[in-house]
């Protein structure tokens, strides 16, 4: 976990503060070897295959969309090769279901 990480994540407002929290503990865990740092101002992983961004009302947690299929590209929202998810509370975070998605693009990315 990096410094510049934990400055972006410290800074935000509650409840996306909470969220970013949660939302890094859970890729750390399903992706241990991961780098974490940040690029285009916001928490990265794997060079950019993931990233953490909050914003005004929610965070959205962005996937590369690189190598999934159509039934998988669907559980995401955005267009062109970076999609997300929004999570608005804490209470929302599905960490099976967030997981899943981390090894799925994980490993279409490989």
């Amino acid at each position: 976990m990096t410094e510049n990480v934990d400055s972006y994540i410290k800074k935000q407002p509650s409840p996306q503060r909470e969220i970013c929290e949660k939302l890094r503990e859970i890729i750390m865990r399903a992706l241990p070897h991961v780098r974490e740092e940040m690029k285009w101002g916001v928490p990265t992983y794997d060079g950019g295959t993931y990233y953490v961004v909050a914003l005004n009302d929610h965070v959205n947690l962005g996937f590369t969309m690189v190598g999934l299929a159509a039934d998988e590209l669907s559980q995401f929202v955005g267009s062109g090769t970076m999609k997300h998810i929004e999570i608005r509370t804490v209470g929302q975070i599905e960490e099976v279901h967030i997981t899943r998605l981390l090894q799925l693009v994980w490993k279409a990315s490989r």
